[in-house]
């Protein structure tokens, strides 16, 4: 006989995913369905429903509603002779008064599955990595997280460190004395009070809409934990019996929505704590406090809690007696009270007549109390100790990752001070990197001008490979040694894991400079002899695994540009593998820099040594189609690529990695001779544009050389902007610049950041902002170009008809004031059109040939 979890994964079509886990990448691939809002139509599509609805942010994922009443000739050939089967006819004559009550306890056919079984079933569907991905979209749309992951087939139950490491959470701290300030940590780091809710046999009150009250700070709950009253929250569970869920309440700093003081995290067990008593002790162990509902307390339910005696866990009771009950209930009530360490005070009643909202602010005065008075404060991590003692799996236990972590751990230890590393274990960056790239950018200009062979020239060449020979003198310091090693061994999996450790740990381990708005310190100084001075940062710019791809770039640049002038031996290269292995992290989803954020500027031979590799590695799927997204830093263009691709371009508002990042999306290949191309080359332009209204001056040459050569590149082309702002000279003089070429990319304006929750479509007035004569700044651009024929709009560059001018406007991400902010809908539903509208131009042809890699390859050093 097959298990509830055989059949609900049969259900679901995952049983092929047992042996061969999900992966990331493959829940990523660009279909058909990418370009449909389209409803799931049976069991087998809730799983891809809820992967395409998560990764867009989309408030209503968790929604496994089906849709069967299409039209006839809508719906499959194959579904229809099992739609007729479902179809229940009605005879005239039938008594209907005598069969209704049995006709509605049958499962409804298009609600087969509760949620929880199909987020169980997914994850024990998916791969680590794909279970990261599932848990940090989990987090942005604010839904409570699994924590304990139950898997009653095996017998065996997983505590999700690993799946939880890439949640990060943010909120205010207060100090007592002082100005405070937020704080950004690891959910998993972080230590805080948890209060566990759990249900003995049966409880007329609703465990999860009693947390969810109480983690919302107004009158309208957050529906953080599924419940009952939410659609298809009636279904059975079939198979998420045992689960565990955590969320947190944070604090935003604003008195009137901050209901506790200090971060507080919300346990829920799923099910009977009878039936799942090795849950329930973990709980009791990892928990400040603990609320037990049920309406009556049994000699069972009483040996139960008599065995968790010795506890330092507090322990309340939410009771909703049965009439007749009362004097059972008070026996053994008295007789816990001592063993527990409980007083009358931590006996709360709940039935019909109580005032709900009085109810929920005394469950957060005991909650507020006791996170005020010593008591037990933990972090998920600290969590997953005591689930190993209890016996329980922990998923981050597994060989490869912990291997992966001690390479990470041999690296990051040694860092003391992020500049002083930099300094001297990464010796080719810094001033010879920034002094090579002056020469070959000075020797580029002259070589593309035609202007003769002259002395000059020959200098120039001379300085680059004495430049590149001291470069290719030194040896690759120890991090960087342990760090090829790292990505150089044959386990792919091995690979993935050490990346992601080494993000983190250098996170931990870097100390960059105190944040600064952007625009105070987006400034290039000249040195007197009035060459532009990049060593100046133009902000902090932390450690990360970039540096370390950098130095390879380098060691690997140097080398080359010594071969090329027959200095070196082809036979003697050492680097000239470095290309292939940056490559397998790109295709596994990392996003490797296009143009260099220390000197802003593009290490022309290794890019095109890792487009080389891109072309041996896809063989015939090779057609490319480049989208790129520019704007000034805030605007949201990082979080709008993501959330349409999947992507893991690095986002936020202070600090970061400043270059251009490109990452490769896959387009399946039933779907590729239809869209017409293979992959997507995605480019995010990072910091690189400041947006700055200065029309001269080094570094607006710089902003708009950087932009020319990502529209440049492009096929389709993001321009994102905030909403009080106009077009970043620099992008317009891009698009002036790149229309004498006769190379335009289909190109979409994207306001974001609006206050209002408005349609995904352009508006009227917008649209004649587009067209209105240009201001100054516009004309500057337009006569550094020499534009003959007078000053022209935007309207202009592509296409004449004002209808036609491609205007989003992008709702906030969030609906309300964060960290607790729910997500709003109106963004997901927005970048959803988005993305279809771009992949439908993509399909038409409207975004210019698609390119090959060689075409990609002459065209990045033509640029």
């Amino acid at each position: 006989e097959r298990s509830r979890l055989q059949e609900m994964l049969s259900l679901l079509g995952l049983e092929t995913y047992q042996a061969q886990k999900l992966s990331l990448q493959d829940s990523l691939q660009i279909s058909s369905d990418s370009m449909k809002n389209w409803a799931p139509q049976a069991p087998k599509d809730l799983p891809w429903n809820f992967l395409r609805k998560l990764q867009a942010l989309n408030a209503e994922a968790r929604n496994t509603t089906m849709v069967l009443d299409m039209p006839l000739d809508a719906r499959p050939a194959e579904k229809e002779s099992q739609m007729e089967e479902e179809i229940i006819y009605w005879d005239a004559a039938d008594d209907v008064s005598a069969d209704i009550y049995s006709f509605s306890e049958l499962p409804t056919p298009d609600t087969p599955v509760n949620p929880l079984d199909l987020l169980c079933a997914l994850l024990l569907s998916s791969d680590s990595f794909l279970q990261q991905e599932i848990v940090h979209k989990m987090s942005l749309c604010q839904f409570a997280l699994p924590l304990v992951l139950p898997d009653s087939e095996n017998h065996y139950h997983t505590f999700l460190l690993w799946a939880l490491r890439g949640v990060v959470r943010t909120w205010w701290v207060q100090p007592p004395r002082g100005v405070g300030g937020l704080r950004e940590d690891s959910a998993v780091l972080s230590r805080a009070p948890a209060f566990a809710f759990v249900r003995m046999e049966v409880s007329s009150n609703s465990k999860s809409q009693l947390l969810n009250a109480v983690l919302s700070p107004g009158h309208r709950p957050r529906d953080c934990f599924w419940h009952r009253d939410l659609n298809v929250g009636t279904n059975p569970r079939e198979i998420a019996d045992g689960l565990v869920e955590v969320s947190w309440f944070l604090p935003s700093g604003r008195e009137d929505l901050d209901i506790f003081p200090e971060p507080v995290a919300f346990l829920n067990l799923r099910g009977d704590i009878g039936s799942h008593w090795l849950q329930f002790k973990l709980l009791t162990e990892v928990s400040s406090a603990v609320f037990i509902l049920t309406d009556n307390i049994s000699k069972k339910e009483y040996e139960l809690l008599y065995s968790v005696k010795g506890s330092a866990t507090r322990y309340y009771f939410i009771l909703s007696p049965y009439r007749g009950k009362r004097n059972a209930n008070l026996r053994f009530l008295n007789r816990l009270i001592p063993v527990l360490k409980m007083d009358h005070s931590h006996v709360l009643v709940k039935v019909s007549s109580t005032d709900s909202a009085g109810f929920v602010r005394r469950v957060r005065s005991i909650v507020a109390h006791v996170a005020r008075s010593p008591c037990r404060r933990l972090s998920v991590e600290e969590m997953a100790h005591a689930a190993r003692k209890l016996g329980l799996r922990v998923d981050e236990d597994c060989e490869e990752c912990q291997r992966a972590k001690e390479r990470m751990e041999r690296i990051t230890r040694k860092i003391k001070d992020s500049d002083a590393y930099r300094r001297d274990e990464l010796r080719l960056q810094g001033d010879p990197w920034r002094k090579a790239a002056q020469v070959e950018k000075e020797l580029c200009q002259a070589q593309w001008a035609g202007d003769p062979p002259d002395k000059g020239r020959a200098e120039l060449r001379h300085q680059l490979l004495e430049l590149r020979a001291q470069q290719n003198g030194h040896e690759p310091g120890g991090g960087v040694q342990e760090f090829i090693t790292a990505i150089s061994g044959p386990s792919l999996g091995e690979k993935q894991y050490f990346l992601r450790w080494m993000e983190w740990g250098l996170a931990r381990v870097a100390s960059p400079r105190p944040r600064q708005p952007p625009e105070t310190i987006l400034t290039l100084r000249p040195k007197h002899c009035g060459v532009v001075d990049l060593s100046e940062l133009l902000w902090p710019e932390p450690l990360g695994v970039e540096h370390f791809l950098r130095e390879m770039g380098q060691f690997y640049e140097a080398e080359s540009c010594l071969v090329e002038a027959g200095k070196l031996p082809a036979s003697q290269r050492r680097f000239a593998h470095f290309p292939g292995l940056a490559l397998e992290l790109l295709l596994k989803g990392l996003p490797l820099e296009l143009v260099d954020g220390s000197t802003l500027s593009t290490p022309l031979r290794w890019v095109t040594g890792l487009l080389k590799e891109l072309h041996a590695r896809l063989e015939r799927r090779s057609r490319l189609v480049v989208l790129s997204a520019l704007g000034v830093p805030g605007t949201g263009k990082s979080t709008l690529l993501n959330t349409m691709f999947g992507l893991r371009f690095a986002t936020g508002r202070g600090y970061g990695p400043r270059g251009a990042f490109m990452q490769l999306v896959t387009v399946a290949e039933s779907f590729s001779q239809d869209l017409g191309c293979d992959h997507i080359l995605v480019i995010d332009s990072g910091g690189l544009i400041g947006g700055a209204l200065a029309t001269a001056g080094e570094r607006f040459e710089l902003e708009a050389s950087l932009a020319t050569l990502l529209v440049g590149l492009s096929n389709v082309t993001v321009v994102s902007l905030a909403e009080t702002r106009d077009i970043p000279p620099a992008i317009l003089h891009a698009f002036l610049r790149l229309e004498k070429t006769g190379h335009m990319p289909n190109y979409q304006f994207v306001y974001q950041n609006l206050h209002d929750a408005c349609a995904p479509g352009p508006r009227p007035r917008e649209r004649r902002q587009l067209l209105d004569p240009p201001g100054d700044a516009s004309r500057a651009v337009a006569q550094m170009e020499k534009q003959g024929g007078g000053i022209r709009t935007l309207a202009d560059l592509a296409f004449c008809d004002p209808e036609k001018q491609h205007v989003w406007h992008i709702p906030g991400l969030w609906q309300g004031v964060p960290p607790m902010a729910a997500v709003s809908l109106g963004y997901s539903e927005a970048i959803f059109e988005l993305k279809r509208c771009l992949l439908e131009n993509i399909r038409n042809g409207l975004s210019n040939q698609n390119k090959s890699i060689q075409q990609l390859i002459e065209l990045v050093r033509r640029l």
